[in-house]
C-alpha cells in the first residue's frame, strides 16, 4: 500500500486496524484484507558513495516522502581482513601443523568485485533495495552512476556543441576539479576561499580546455599569473612545479573506485526486473543548487537523474550503520593467534544486537526509572544487560523486556 503521514498512521495503531509489523524502517501491517487498492508510482533514487550512501523515495508528485542515509563498513572489514592475515602467516612461520596457503590456485569469476570492502557496498545497497521494494509500491529505480562524466570531460563534443557550453557541463568540470585539488588553490595552498577555473598553460600560447590543463586558483594567484607560463611565474619554487604538473596528469583515484563499485550496483540492480535509469554527480549537484536545498546525503539522492521541480516533505531521516551480524570465530584469539575466551554461547530468547524495550520499576544508578529502548550487550542464561542512555543495565530474567527487532547486521537512529 501506499506510504502515510505518522498521524495517519497512529491512528490507524490506536483504532487497532493496523499492527507494527517492523520497526526499522516503521512499517505497518493491516489488521483486515483490503480491496481494491489504489497506489501511486514511486521512484527509488540511490546516491552511492564510498562511506555513505543516501536514499531516497520520490512519488509521482515530485515529492521526497522518505530519505535514509546508509553508513558502509569498509574500513572495519579492512581491518579484520588485515588481522586474520597476519594471525594466519604468524601460524604458518611457526612451522607449527597448520593448512598449506590455498590463495594461489582459486580462480575468481569474471566480472566479480573481488575486495570485500567493494562487495560489501553492493550487497548492502541491494540488501534495502530489496527491503523498500516489498514494503513499498516502487515501480522505477535512478541510480547516480558516475560522480563525474569523464568521457564527457575528455571530449567535450561527444555530445554536440550544446552540451559543451551549458552550464551543466560548468557544474561537471567544477566538481571534477574541486575534488582532484582538494579545494584548494594549487600555487598558494589557500584553503576556504573562492577559487577560480586556471589554465596551467595559458590559452593565449596554445593551452586547451582539456581537464589535464585545468586547475583551481584563488583570485590574486590568478590575476597575478595572467598569461605567463607556470615555469615563469612559479620560477622561485620549483617544488611546486614538479607537485603541480604530476598532480595535473594523475587521474582521481578515490573517484575511479567509487565508480567502479557504481557499476557492480548498476549491474546488480538490473537484476530486480524494475527499469533503472542513471545519472552523474555533477548533474546532481546542479539539480540540488539550482532548487536551493540544503547539502545532505539523501537529498543528493532525490535529486539524482532528471529532476524538474522537487518538494521535501519529511525532515526524518533514518541513519542505519552496517555493523555486521559479529565474528564467525567460535571464540576470541590473542595477538599470537591463540584462544583466550570460552566458545560463544547462544539463546533463544534473546540475541547480541537485539533492540528491545524494557521497564524499569525502581530507579538504579545513572538511570531512573521508566520505559526504554535500547540495544541488548549481553545476553545471560535467562535474562541479558542492555545499554541505556550509555550504561549497562542488567535483568535477571525477560519479565520487563520485550523484544521489539532483532538483530539484523544494522543499526537505526
Amino acid at each position: 500500500m501506499n506510504p502515510i503521514h505518522p498521524a495517519h498512521a497512529k491512528k490507524l495503531l490506536n483504532s487497532n486496524k493496523a499492527a507494527v509489523f517492523r520497526y526499522y524502517p516503521f512499517t505497518l501491517i493491516m489488521n483486515r484484507v483490503v480491496e481494491n487498492i489504489v497506489t501511486y508510482p514511486i521512484t527509488l533514487k540511490i546516491d552511492p558513495g564510498s562511506k555513505v550512501t543516501g536514499i531516497a523515495l520520490v512519488n509521482n508528485r515530485d515529492e521526497v516522502i522518505w530519505g535514509m542515509e546508509l553508513h558502509h563498513r569498509g574500513l572495519a572489514i579492512n581491518d579484520c581482513l588485515e588481522t586474520r592475515k597476519g594471525v594466519r602467516r604468524g601460524r604458518r612461520t611457526r612451522h607449527t601443523r597448520y593448512r598449506q596457503a590455498r590463495f594461489l590456485n582459486r580462480k575468481r569469476p569474471d566480472g566479480r568485485l573481488n575486495a570485500p570492502s567493494l562487495r560489501h557496498r553492493v550487497l548492502t545497497v541491494e540488501t534495502w533495495v530489496k527491503r523498500l521494494c516489498k514494503f513499498a509500491p516502487i515501480t522505477a529505480i535512478v541510480q547516480e552512476l558516475v560522480r563525474f562524466d569523464l568521457q564527457q570531460l575528455e571530449n567535450p563534443e561527444i555530445s554536440g556543441i550544446e552540451y559543451q557550453q551549458g552550464e551543466l557541463q560548468g557544474y561537471e568540470v567544477r566538481e571534477y576539479l574541486l575534488n582532484k585539488w582538494e579545494r584548494k588553490c594549487a600555487y598558494c595552498g589557500a584553503e576556504n576561499v573562492p577559487l577560480q577555473v586556471e589554465h596551467i598553460k595559458p590559452k593565449a600560447k596554445g593551452g586547451t580546455n582539456r581537464i589535464s590543463n585545468l586547475c583551481l586558483a584563488c583570485q590574486k594567484c590568478n590575476q597575478k599569473k595572467e598569461t605567463q607560463d607556470i615555469e615563469k611565474f612559479l620560477a622561485k619554487k620549483p617544488e611546486v612545479i614538479k607537485t603541480i604538473l604530476a598532480q595535473a596528469k594523475r587521474p582521481l583515484k578515490d573517484a575511479a573506485a567509487v565508480n567502479s563499485t557504481r557499476w557492480g550496483l548498476l549491474n546488480t540492480l538490473k537484476k530486480l526486473e524494475l527499469p533503472v535509469t542513471t545519472g552523474s554527480g555533477g548533474k546532481t549537484k546542479f539539480n540540488r543548487t539550482r532548487l536551493q536545498l540544503p547539502k545532505s546525503h539523501w537529498i543528493d539522492a532525490a535529486c539524482v537523474g532528471i529532476v524538474e521541480k522537487l518538494q521535501v516533505l519529511t525532515s526524518k531521516v533514518l541513519e542505519v550503520k552496517a555493523t555486521g551480524h559479529g565474528c564467525r570465530r567460535f571464540c576470541r584469539i590473542d595477538k599470537y593467534g591463540f584462544p583466550c575466551t570460552l566458545p560463544k554461547q547462544t539463546f533463544n530468547h534473546v540475541s547480541t544486537g537485539d533492540f528491545v524495550k524494557v521497564l524499569i520499576t525502581k530507579d538504579r544508578k545513572n538511570v531512573p526509572s521508566g520505559i526504554y529502548t535500547g540495544r541488548v550487550k549481553t545476553p545471560t542464561g535467562k535474562g541479558c544487560e542492555v545499554v541505556i542512555n550509555g550504561f549497562r543495565i542488567g535483568f535477571s530474567n525477560m519479565t520487563n523486556v520485550k523484544t521489539i527487532h532483532r538483530n539484523d547486521g544494522f543499526s537505526y537512529t
